[in-house]
């Protein structure tokens, strides 16, 4: 654990694993912000949405195992559940109180996995742009996982998808692209290690939540959507929204799928409004 610039970074380990995580202390707020990155993301895409919570809350942004400085172990298993179980232990040991959790794309179907298997232990979610209604991938892709190499094809898929043509798919406004942004997002996957841990994740990832589960999450949940979101549609969040009982949905417009990054000062006012 360390201080850089007032923040403490540190690394635990939970369930076997390295778990990298940004502690922002405010010297009054009782409450903890915890936040959850999305699918092939990491810290990095809270870096907007971060220098605005931290003047009213307690922040914890957290690199999701095998994602950004996080363990990407061979043996880790990389179920939503057990990240959901993973994330808590980590939240509790840094003792982070009154928690609201903020999760992206496949960081708030880790959030809404908190919801279903800890009720107690959130005051309030926030899904941006939540993956949601997945199934587990297909017998015959987890069979070829365990074939030798198989990280090879994973880290080949990535490379022909590229760094920037991802961000394309995912920010409504290109101009947000530079060379930071592509530098920040493309660090992560400059090690073989990730690929051979991506390939565990493909074995172990569940389907999302069901509808007969989601039904019965009754912790306050606002749900904040881009109008353009290419990767997870406005119509997914239009049937969370139905499916949660005690719910909200904000749709913003001339927005895609990367919230955080496009609307950091939408998403702050969004909450503080749901708060109140």
């Amino acid at each position: 654990m360390k201080m850089k610039q007032g923040i403490i970074t540190g690394n635990a380990t939970i369930n076997g694993t390295k778990v990298y995580y940004e502690h922002y202390r405010h010297e009054s707020s009782q409450e903890t912000v915890v936040l959850l990155h999305g699918f092939l993301s990491s810290t990095f895409s809270y870096r907007r949405l971060i220098p605005l919570l931290i003047n009213e809350f307690n922040v914890i942004s957290v690199d999701l195992p095998p994602f950004g400085k996080s363990g990407k172990s061979k043996s880790f298993i990389y179920s939503y559940e057990n990240l959901a179980h993973t994330v808590i232990q980590l939240v509790e040991k840094l003792g982070g109180q009154n928690i609201i959790l903020i999760g992206h794309s496949m960081g708030g179907q880790i959030t809404l996995n908190i919801l279903h298997f800890r009720p107690d232990f959130v005051k309030l979610a926030v899904l941006l742009c939540s993956s949601s209604y997945l199934k587990k991938s297909k017998l015959p892709l987890i069979f070829s996982s365990y074939i030798p190499f198989f990280h090879l094809y994973v880290k080949l898929w990535l490379k022909r998808s590229g760094v920037k043509n991802n961000l394309r798919q995912v920010v409504y406004d290109h101009s947000l692209i530079d060379e930071d942004m592509e530098q920040g997002y493309l660090v992560p996957f400059l090690e073989d290690d990730i690929f051979h841990a991506l390939t565990r994740m493909i074995r172990d990832r569940e389907g999302d939540l069901s509808v007969e589960t989601l039904n019965g999450i009754e912790t306050p949940c606002l749900l904040i959507w881009g109008e353009h979101d290419k990767v997870v549609p406005l119509s997914i969040g239009e049937r969370l929204n139905k499916d949660l009982k005690n719910s909200e949905l904000i749709v913003l417009k001339e927005t895609g799928h990367l919230v955080p990054e496009e609307r950091p000062e939408e998403v702050l006012m969004y909450i503080k409004q749901f708060m109140d």
